[in-house]
């Protein structure tokens, strides 16, 4: 599937970007210029101006191999956003040699399984899922773009629901900008965002360099500055090394 990009241009080593679900390239327009490489960023299938398909991780890494060799980015630094940050962990086990991987809070789903969470009674935690599930159930009669078809998969996928077990078998470099404050909630639901951020920090593997940052998830948009400048620190310790 060829699918829309953007090339922000830049001198320096390639970084391909991938947003989040529900996003699109735009998502990187103001830090893409402050990255220090060339940086190409794509809607996803499903998302923003490409076509649709169906979700298969396979086939989505497919088009962004295609899009990598359309652009001529060899090697490149991938860098992705909450399910773009999951997917950067699938390009590098498929490409070990990538030299680096950001992700930006892209992890586990907010509806992930109950043991994920920590410092919160099962009940509790029980409670706040099915009152989250029942918000997203009801956003999913809302949506038009991706397909309910997309939504619903990933929503199930083993890999958004916990990409800890995929990011334990990178060998490529990886950092994980974790971000420490929620977006807004419900107050009820509060908890149990704190104790998914609890249960991330116990159980992130060793291979994934943490980097916390005072934002939200929406870290991109809020604070592409401090964002681009924890990538470029990470990416030149590398390329340095």
């Amino acid at each position: 599937m060829k699918l829309a990009a953007t090339d922000f241009g830049g001198d320096g080593p390639p970084h391909l970007l991938l947003h989040g679900l529900g996003g699109g390239r735009s998502t990187w327009e103001t830090l893409a210029p402050q990255l220090n490489g060339r940086a190409v960023a794509v809607d996803l299938r499903g998302h923003g101006e490409s076509p649709d398909g169906e979700w298969d991780w396979e086939a989505v890494l497919d088009d962004l191999d295609e899009t990598a060799v359309h652009f001529g980015l060899e090697e490149p630094v991938v860098v992705g956003q909450s399910l773009g940050g999951i997917l950067a962990g699938l390009w590098a086990l498929r490409h070990p040699t990538c030299p680096a991987v950001a992700s930006l809070d892209g992890h586990r789903s907010a509806t992930t399984h109950p043991a994920n969470y920590a410092g919160l009674p099962a009940e509790d935690v029980a409670n706040g899922l099915a009152r989250l599930n029942a918000i997203f159930d009801a956003q999913l009669e809302t949506i038009t773009r991706p397909s309910r078809e997309i939504l619903s998969a990933l929503r199930t996928s083993p890999e958004l629901l916990d990409a800890l077990p995929v990011f334990a078998k990178v060998t490529s470099p990886f950092l994980l900008v974790l971000a420490t404050r929620n977006l807004p909630v419900p107050p009820d639901l509060v908890p149990l965002f704190d104790a998914h951020r609890a249960g991330l920090r116990r159980d992130l593997p060793k291979n994934v360099q943490v980097h916390e940052i005072d934002a939200t998830h929406g870290m991109v948009s809020e604070r592409p500055q401090e964002v681009a400048a924890i990538i470029n620190h990470f990416v030149s310790s590398r390329f340095n090394a």
